[in-house]
């Protein structure tokens, strides 16, 4: 077998996880995934054009929250800010430049919330 070749599917336990190797069922990603994260107290609100076909985007990282407290706390920001956005990879997408919305906010809803970036 080719050292950059690896087992996607086998009739014995089905689906392998691509990242550690084991069944599906028995994944250790998953519990990786579920623990909380970590960081340093201070929320970020950052601005951000890359990769975006010139669109702006707010972008909240460094939230102590996980799974649906954070898919909540992206739901009331989005209300304030009356625009669209996601949770991705931990961090919170609001469409368009509510940097100072946004770090008005978090520091309302008691988080140690900062302006990051120019």
């Amino acid at each position: 077998m080719p050292a950059n070749s690896r087992t996607v599917y086998t009739t014995q336990s089905g689906r392998i996880c691509p990242n550690c190797g084991k069944p599906v069922s028995a994944c250790i990603c998953k519990q990786k995934k579920a623990e909380s994260p970590t960081g340093d107290g201070v929320v970020r609100v950052a601005l951000e054009r890359k990769g975006r076909a010139g669109k702006t985007v707010s972008v909240v990282t460094g939230l102590l929250l996980s799974g649906d407290a954070l898919r909540d706390l992206a739901s009331d920001l989005k209300r304030r800010c009356g625009t669209g956005g996601t949770v991705k990879d931990g961090s919170i997408e609001i469409q368009g430049d509510h940097r100072d919305t946004l770090t008005a906010a978090l520091k309302e809803l008691g988080y140690n919330a900062k302006k990051a970036g120019g």
